[in-house]
């Protein structure tokens, strides 16, 4: 017989930082219980049906891959969102866009616009804080924009319009209250691309030309014919390119320009306000 606590001890991840969550995780998934339940109760004997689920688990996440893709789900906000290999992995980095959205714009209504939605993270956390906004959420990759939609559905979050658009291609002449982006902003070639979890990750999800800078420079050139005066631009960007995002909303005309830091103390998100 196999029990709990026993399964735990026998999980090696070597290869990752987070080895002992990654195994309970997986283990309480292979139960269909909750990481408590491990703790409470280590002395339970676990069927063979579910140690053989977790075994392959093991397995997966042994050659690399994301526990998010392994489980399907991942926490991002206060969210739990559908995740698959079509889409980036929700990162908690990412969580400060959210954070200085709501700071940015009051909670009356407005309308948002999320530029490569993914799993609609950004847009579905925004409009579960904000009812009186409207938010647009795109993605070009027709699996993303399921994803999204299916994401949508689940947290039944109204608000939030889920369309098929590379960038603003499918957006006419609406215009925003504020426009924000997670876009692909890893340079063709760098080494972190084949290291961890980004190896799993779709290349079209990260990667924007030779200085990773190719999407951010459509965004912010296309932005302001899809703005409202005074409306704001805000994008996610690699931990050194807060200075050349800064140069492109400044050429573009924006005004109020300033990058914030992460978790990591790195410049992570730089924003820019449309004058009058």
């Amino acid at each position: 017989m196999t029990i709990i606590a026993s399964l735990l001890r026998a999980a090696e991840l070597p290869d990752s930082p987070t080895a002992r969550l990654d195994a309970e995780l997986l283990l309480a998934a292979a139960l269909g219980k909750s990481r408590s339940y491990l703790h409470t109760w280590p002395e339970k004997i676990v069927s063979s049906e579910s140690a053989l689920i977790f075994a392959d688990y093991l397995q997966r996440r042994r050659a690399g891959e994301p526990v998010a893709y392994i489980l399907g789900q991942q926490g991002f906000w206060n969210l739990d969102l559908e995740v698959a290999p079509h889409t980036l992995i929700p990162r908690p980095d990412t969580e400060l866009l959210v954070e200085t959205a709501l700071q940015l714009l009051p909670a009356t209504p407005a309308n948002v616009l999320d530029l490569g939605t993914g799993s609609g993270a950004i847009a579905l956390a925004l409009a579960s804080e904000r009812a009186a906004w409207q938010v647009t959420a795109v993605d070009r990759v027709l699996e993303a924009v399921a994803l999204a939609e299916r994401n949508r559905q689940r947290l039944a979050l109204d608000n939030v319009t889920v369309l098929n658009s590379h960038w603003f291609s499918a957006l006419a002449d609406h215009r925003f209250d504020l426009i924000i982006s997670n876009p692909p902003y890893i340079a063709a070639g760098d080494v972190h691309l084949a290291e961890g979890d980004v190896r799993f990750e779709p290349e079209s999800a990260l990667v924007a030309g030779p200085d990773g800078l190719d999407d951010i420079r459509q965004i912010v050139a296309a932005a302001p014919q899809h703005l409202n005066p005074e409306a704001w631009l805000m994008l996610e960007h690699g931990y050194d390119q807060g200075a050349p995002v800064r140069d492109l909303l400044q050429g573009a005309g924006f005004t109020q320009v300033e990058s914030r830091k992460d978790l990591g103390a790195h410049e992570r998100i730089t924003l820019g306000r449309l004058p009058c």
